[in-house]
């Protein structure tokens, strides 16, 4: 569906007290770094998988992934202040900056005790708390661990970094979510902003490739029949009150209607799993006051193991038919964990972003864990055909 003028200006009370806003974002995936990389993959359908056995010392499942091979964190930010960080802060620190400089948000001292940063990951860097670890162990009485690493080991290190670096003085959170990530993001996104905790955040995920996650993929994959490569990535979204965006007479590029989130039996033959996920689409079309028949496309959660897809795509054609487009992302950047939610919504922007004729459209996103968790958010996004912000 395409917005009409009227609605492309429509005030405040148009919209639902909660929605948020996305005002800018910035993205790091296996298709590449910046916006205009995952638009291009989403437009030709394929991203190649890149050759990763040069870039571990230990050994790897496989030789591909959809991982930065060449990302080097100095390039974006330089040298003062990165040297100690791991490749999971990287990723996320330059997703931040990305972000920053996509907004049309003035940041300045006035507004960062109202910033604040919420990032979603599955455990953090799993190689650095692996590392840290085993040098406890192996390392000579009375254990010559290097302290500096040890920062690097805690689950918050890149939000903590990220509210050091930009001076972000709000509230400062990191959510273990999992597949679920993004979407637990953006409620608590919401929750703060409507409770009045917070202006604006940075909100979004991230996923590092190493030997450690490479397995994790490789054995998860191989159990249910899959053989999607595993990815790496960060995605970073300033959400702001869409209410407030609006009435200070600015547009952004999307608008996060409703997220609906429940745990339910995994994914199998019962059929459970699919009322549930089907239960939590519903909800969000019905919350975000969105029709099914209104709805033209959905990132999905496939990852190529036909448990977890078929489960998926029933619960997707139950609530909206076979008519939306689906997008595959997963395709494109791998199976990365917590920040695939993340990458689904960045893809569904990056394609707004470079599609005018796409302005207003309505999308979804659905979500899904191995242990029974299920989502999805409902989205609407524009373009910029009309400057930096409209």
């Amino acid at each position: 569906m395409t917005a009409t003028a009227a609605q492309l200006s429509a005030p405040a009370s148009s919209t639902t007290p909660l929605a948020l806003a996305i005002t800018g974002f910035g993205v790091l995936s296996g298709a590449g770094i910046g916006i205009e990389a995952l638009a291009s993959a989403l437009a030709a359908g394929h991203s190649p998988t890149a050759d990763v056995s040069g870039m571990f010392e230990d050994p790897l499942p496989r030789r591909d992934a959809h991982a930065l091979v060449d990302f080097r964190v100095r390039d974006h930010l330089g040298r003062k202040g990165t040297s100690f960080f791991d490749r999971s802060t990287s990723l996320a620190m330059v997703a931040c900056e990305e972000a920053f400089a996509d907004t049309d948000l003035e940041v300045g001292d006035a507004s960062r005790d109202r910033m604040g940063i919420t990032l979603g990951t599955t455990a953090g860097s799993a190689k650095s708390t692996s590392d840290y670890s085993r040098d406890t162990f192996v390392q000579e009485r009375p254990y010559l661990v290097n302290p500096l690493l040890f920062p690097n080991a805690v689950m918050n290190c890149a939000a903590g970094q990220a509210a050091i670096r930009y001076g972000l003085k709000g509230v400062n959170a990191t959510i273990a979510g999992g597949h679920l990530a993004m979407l637990n993001v953006l409620r608590y996104s919401r929750n703060l902003i409507g409770c009045g905790y917070a202006d604006a955040l940075l909100a979004g995920c991230v996923e590092e490739f190493s030997p450690q996650s490479a397995w994790a993929v490789h054995y998860a994959q191989r159990t249910d029949g899959g053989r999607l490569a595993p990815g790496e990535g960060a995605a970073v979204f300033v959400v702001e009150s869409a209410a407030a965006v609006r009435a200070a007479g600015r547009r952004p590029d999307a608008e996060i209607l409703a997220v609906e989130t429940g745990v339910y039996d995994p994914p199998g033959a019962d059929g459970t799993f699919v009322a549930g996920l089907t239960s939590c689409l519903a909800r969000a079309l019905k919350r975000a006051g969105v029709r099914p028949d209104e709805v033209t496309a959905v990132a999905t959660a496939a990852n190529g193991m036909p448990r977890f897809d078929e489960a998926e795509e029933a619960a997707v054609t139950a609530v909206l038919g076979a008519g939306p487009e689906r997008l595959r992302v997963k395709d494109l950047t791998g199976e990365a964990f917590s920040a695939s939610g993340a990458f689904q919504l960045a893809a569904l922007l990056a394609r707004h972003r470079t599609q005018p004729a796409r302005d207003g459209e309505l999308s979804v996103i659905t979500t899904l864990g191995a242990d029974g968790a299920a989502g999805a958010a409902v989205v609407r996004g524009w373009s910029r055909a009309d400057g930096d912000h409209g």
